[in-house]
């Protein structure tokens, strides 16, 4: 009897016609660390008195499909995401390589079918109705560098064939935190030492009544993209900023040897006035959760620019 490894495990992913509906075929494989993505439907105890002090049996609750998935940031399996997260692109480019550009204020996200499998078992599950409520990651100096994208599904369908065929491969050309930068208003922001990113759509479950215990859709509501930022406290310029209620635009890039680059840039960043703290004879180390805003000039609150050989999304 064969068990299942996560070694073996697979994910595909399609962008769906209409909402819940798997599509036929357009599945792409995509590589993933990990991932929670699942079903669940809790019982709920019988409140039942009169018939001894064994209680009867439970009843079924609603079916809750939601998880994480942990994705590397790459030049071409990421795009997926930023499309799941801001909407179709707008593509420029006669030839490769091409611009994608993602923006955000979209009032329609797109909602995606995402199959895993466990060949060994066999078992498949086909999550569909996937729209991304969130996305989020870390800059640092060393080590993998991936993002956590968390999503709310309509409902699972398991079977023991796969329904994703044979899935098309993309070139996995993965960023690192070596190949990371900041900049402030165009300028390199220095003594950095760790920077979080998040954006989140704040989806609203559509938790209507149905047979199948499903929920009618999940539709964004007032996004959100917050962060933090970790600096050696070298000099004024950001306490100044936070002072004085100014807005900044803050870029985070990666770039590769062969080309290939992801740019996300915050139009309107906003600091907070942070607590300087002298805690010992080390270096003193400054954090600023940052919160970012619509900019009035361009008109959204952040652009990301994915450089890659893949043509459309």
């Amino acid at each position: 009897m064969a068990r299942a490894q996560g070694a073996r495990a697979q994910m595909a992913l399609a962008f769906e016609t209409t909402y819940g509906t798997p599509p036929m075929s357009g599945f792409t494989r995509m590589p993933f660390a990990s991932t929670s993505l699942g079903a669940e439907q809790p019982l709920l105890n019988s409140e039942l008195l009169g018939y001894g002090r064994d209680p009867l049996a439970p009843i079924k609750d609603a079916v809750t499909a939601d998880g994480d998935v942990v994705v590397p940031l790459d030049a071409e399996a990421f795009g997926f995401w930023l499309k799941a997260a801001f909407g179709a692109p707008t593509t420029t480019g006669a030839e490769a390589p091409y611009t994608h550009e993602f923006q955000s204020g979209s009032w329609t996200l797109p909602s995606m079918s995402i199959e895993t499998g466990m060949p060994e078992v066999p078992r498949y599950a086909i999550y569909s109705g996937c729209v991304l409520d969130q996305i989020t990651w870390q800059m640092q100096r060393s080590g993998l560098l991936s993002a956590t994208a968390r999503l709310v599904a309509q409902g699972e369908t398991v079977g023991t064939t796969t329904s994703a065929g044979t899935p098309a491969a993309l070139e996995l050309k993965r960023f690192g935190h070596f190949n990371g930068s900041i900049t402030r208003n165009g300028t390199a922001l220095g003594n950095v030492v760790s920077a979080e990113i998040t954006y989140a759509n704040n989806l609203d479950r559509i938790e209507t009544i149905r047979d199948d215990g499903r929920i009618d859709g999940a539709d964004p509501s007032i996004a959100a993209l917050t962060g933090r930022i970790e600096v050696r406290f070298a000099d004024q310029t950001l306490v100044t900023q936070a002072i004085n209620g100014e807005a900044c635009e803050m870029e985070f890039a990666y770039v590769l040897p062969s080309g290939e680059s992801f740019t996300f840039t915050v139009h309107a960043v906003y600091l907070p006035r942070p607590r300087i703290e002298i805690s010992g004879p080390q270096g003193v180390q400054a954090t600023f959760d940052w919160q970012a805003a619509r900019d009035s000039v361009v008109g959204r609150m952040c652009t990301a620019t994915l450089v890659n050989d893949l043509e459309t999304y």
